[in-house]
């Protein structure tokens, strides 16, 4: 078959799309150490490290040891979450997010690995709640490393790299998506449309209303709420979630069939873990994430809770 260049700039363009970088075609939700081993020399993959204080960690264990080549991102102190209106937690404006992607190097065309350190659920979270916030900039080209730093140092032969994070600023354009995430008037409107479903990501205790979380200001949940604790997505022996055969047998019968999932927890942490699950896992359509969670919704003592 002879191709015509009748347009050569048709013609230039198929040349830069087999020499230019290109996105990960084998790129999913979940990545192991053997993707992250193939493919963390190539210039368009950043390895973000997000330890901090959930996990024991910070920018000074990252410095200690860390896979080569990442960058570190404290989770906590960053600017993942800001506050809004006193309400903590809450996902970063379109100009926070672009400052800080770009700011570690992170730019359009960007293969993000999101690195926790694989020590429990919470920690997890970290990472699923980082992954949830690319999307919601309109930045697909995000995973998680399975196990992330413990799975990586499980093998003694890995290289580890010392020194502290450096990163070459990049231009990050964030096109949110609104349609990713909730706010306390759309649960309201939740809660009596059989069409939609309420997922609670806490501990027993505090959905019953026995505990609850230190900025919440009152106890119980939100009516309507299924119960799915997130802790029992993950395999702490491993560091990793559950394989999908065990995910999917865990999940509350008829979650999946609802139209719409709303998850939440005390500040949108847990809660990802539960988002992560079921849309990036499970594959099922429309969950979405209510940052304010908890302590946004008992901000406002009108609205209702059960306990």
């Amino acid at each position: 078959m002879r191709l015509s260049i009748a347009n050569p700039g048709w013609l230039a363009g198929l040349f830069l799309a087999f020499t230019s970088p290109a996105f990960a075609s084998d790129l999913t939700p979940l990545v192991d150490v053997g993707w992250v081993k193939a493919n963390a020399d190539r210039d368009d993959v950043v390895l973000l490290d997000i330890r901090n204080k959930l996990d024991g960690g910070s920018a000074e264990s990252f410095a200690k040891g860390h896979i080569p080549g990442a960058v570190h991102s404290d989770y906590l102190r960053d600017g993942w979450r800001t506050k809004i209106d006193g309400v903590i937690a809450q996902a970063p404006s379109k100009q926070q997010l672009e400052a800080l992607v770009g700011g570690l190097g992170i730019g359009n065309d960007t293969t993000v690995i999101v690195i926790p350190a694989g020590v429990s659920s919470t920690d997890f979270g970290s990472a699923a709640r980082v992954y949830w916030t690319f999307n919601y900039a309109g930045h697909d080209e995000v995973a998680i490393l399975d196990g992330g730093y413990r799975a990586w140092t499980a093998d003694p032969t890995n290289p580890i790299a010392t020194g502290p994070s450096e990163a070459e600023p990049e231009l990050f354009d964030a096109e949110l998506r609104p349609e990713l995430r909730v706010d306390s008037r759309d649960v309201q409107a939740a809660i009596d449309d059989k069409t939609k479903q309420l997922l609670d990501g806490r501990p027993a205790k505090q959905f019953s209303g026995l505990e609850k979380h230190d900025a919440a200001k009152t106890p119980g949940h939100i009516p309507g709420a299924t119960h799915f604790d997130q802790a029992q997505t993950f395999d702490e022996k491993s560091g990793k979630l559950l394989d999908l055969a065990k995910l999917e047998n865990l999940l509350p019968e008829g979650l999946t069939e609802a139209d719409e999932v709303y998850s939440y927890c005390n500040t949108g942490h847990w809660a990802a873990v539960n988002w992560f699950v079921l849309s990036e896992v499970v594959g099922k359509d429309n969950v979405r994430l209510y940052d304010g969670s908890m302590v946004e919704w008992t901000n406002d003592a009108g609205r209702p809770l059960v306990n």
